[in-house]
């Protein structure tokens, strides 16, 4: 997902993969390089990257400040804001023969800026469109580009517009939150309100490869909402959604849908663009970085997280500052590490620390670096720090189910176990079908296993494993809460099922692999044990 160049709130731009020429300069938006032809390189800091890279990807366009604003400050709201016209100014001084009489950033009065650098003629700016010779070299539709198309309200009730309205542009705020997603601003998609355009005449006039729709109805004291993924190339619809409920608070309904809807596009986009990798013929970085991602949301046993790290491995051999595969490799290493897998973890975390590290230089505001880091923390008995990470992260998506999931699990490491599960089912309402599910009522099970409620333990444990039975860790503590209520029989055959997974586990190597030195954690933690022993752990 290295299409993506954080600067405040930027997202992803169009992928290219030819060096784009203008002016006597060479752009690779591959590589982040500006350079002139003679070789000489012109140094650019991130946002005036980011900002010509919006530009040349957007020929003859005219783009206004309030989009320029809202990808680059978020602060639309604020028109006296100057921040964009500094940041135009000090490009303009880098790459324009005459700064104060620019050629290739034009001002438009009253509307914003357009790139004419792309252009041979004046006679054809604002005339580029898809089937363009620019578009031919490889300006196609950006990875994860999507424009929610304004929802329409089937009932015809005008009163309902204003909650079709605010449910399509809170959409469009939240999507913006998806690391790597790039989504068309509010503007340009209510133009199409209305109207009964085709939606792939939709993906090709904004240049997106996805178009979300959706409509409300409202009757009877209830509200129905229907959402649809559709892929704009082939007009394929590649997830469906409806939510019915009874009227209420209608902003506390529009804030669940949205918060529904924008979670699992996270692990649809991810699932479709990793089909798409699977298919081409030389996957680059990005395409490496997809599938490893939709491999790890399948679990983490040995065998997935194996797989997973090579296609890390072969991102970052592409790209070294992929920050998608940077964060994976980390999460890789970091799973490896904690969940009795390595002989050794301490290499392990080391190696995670550093690869999150370098991707949080690389993007300070990336939600889901954060989210990684604050669980290598939480692992390596700084459970304290890991959770001012996942408030980080929430205050950069304030809608991430999983940093919920995690602050629950760095309670059990403080020894606060009863306090887990309050924040594994704000996670669980925020995203009840996310891909994390499982993991969320693995460490819920954890907790009650902890504070000795070994029957409901149990039943949370059991539950995860019906969603995603591939890890071998919900298998063991399973064995130790059954182990406890005597039901030998059943332990023994969970425990079997773990060791077939992870024919590695110890108790040893569980022992040596605790987060944290909190006394209250490691005494809970022996009643994990002696469940274990009783179950028939291996002792070496």
């Amino acid at each position: 997902m290295r299409d993506v160049l954080e600067f405040g709130g930027v997202k992803s731009l169009p992928e290219v993969t030819l060096p784009v020429r203008f002016a006597g300069l060479v752009v690779s938006l591959d590589a982040y390089t500006l350079a002139r032809d003679s070789g000489e390189t012109i140094p650019l800091t991130r946002g005036e990257f980011a900002l010509l890279r919006m530009f040349v990807t957007r020929p003859g366009r005219v783009i206004s400040r309030d989009t320029l604003l809202d990808a680059f400050s978020n602060r639309r709201f604020e028109p006296f804001d100057r921040s964009i016209d500094v940041l135009v100014g000090r490009l303009r001084r880098k790459i324009e023969a005459h700064p104060k009489k620019p050629r290739l950033i034009v001002t438009v009065p009253g509307e914003g800026y357009r790139f004419d650098g792309l252009c041979s003629k004046p006679s054809e700016i604002g005339k580029l469109d898809a089937d363009s010779a620019t578009t031919r070299r490889g300006l196609g539709p950006p990875r994860l580009s999507i424009v929610v198309s304004p929802f329409a309200n089937i009932g015809g009730d005008p009163e309902q517009d204003y909650f079709a309205d605010g449910v399509t542009e809170s959409l469009t705020t939240d999507l913006s939150r998806i690391s790597g997603a790039f989504v068309i601003a509010r503007g340009a998609a209510f133009a199409y309100k209305g109207n009964t355009t085709d939606l792939k005449q939709i993906g090709r006039e904004l240049n997106v490869r996805y178009v979300l729709e959706g409509s409300v109805q409202r009757g009877a004291g209830r509200m129905r909402v229907n959402v649809q993924l559709i892929e704009a190339e082939t007009g394929a619809h590649l997830w469906a959604e409806r939510f019915d409920k009874s009227i209420g608070d209608l902003f506390e309904m529009q804030d669940e849908i949205v918060a529904r809807v924008a979670n699992q596009l996270r692990a649809e986009f991810i699932d479709a663009e990793a089909r798409r990798a699977a298919q081409a013929p030389n996957p680059d970085s990005m395409d490496l970085s997809f599938q490893g991602y939709a491999v790890l949301n399948r679990g983490l046993s040995p065998d997935l997280l194996a797989k997973a790290r090579g296609f890390f491995a072969r991102a970052l051999e592409l790209d070294p500052g992929n920050v998608e595969a940077l964060v994976g490799a980390g999460r890789v290493d970091l799973n490896i590490a904690s969940f009795f897998i390595a002989d050794d973890p301490r290499p392990l975390w080391a190696a995670a620390e550093g690869s999150l590290s370098k991707a949080l230089a690389l993007a300070p505001n990336h939600a889901f670096a954060r989210r990684a880091m604050g669980l290598l923390l939480c692992e390596t008995n700084r459970a304290d720090r890991g959770i001012e990470e996942f408030d980080r992260a929430l205050a950069i998506d304030q809608n991430g189910p999983n940093a919920h999931g995690l602050k629950g699990l760095a309670k059990i490491y403080l020894g606060r176990a009863e306090e887990t599960e309050a924040h594994v089912d704000e996670a669980l309402r925020l995203s009840p079908r996310d891909p994390s599910v499982w993991l969320w009522l693995s460490w819920a099970g954890l907790a009650k296993s902890f504070l000795g409620e070994h029957e409901v333990a149990v039943g949370r444990l059991r539950k995860s494993i019906d969603v995603n039975g591939n890890s071998s860790w919900v298998y063991f503590f399973l064995a130790a809460s059954l182990a406890h209520l005597g039901r030998l029989d059943e332990a023994r055959s969970e425990l079997e099922a773990g060791l077939a997974r992870n024919p590695k586990f110890t108790i040893p190597r569980f022992r040596a692999a605790a987060s944290s030195d909190n006394p209250i954690y490691l005494a809970q933690r022996e009643g994990a044990i002696e469940g274990l022993r009783l179950a028939g752990a291996p002792e070496r």
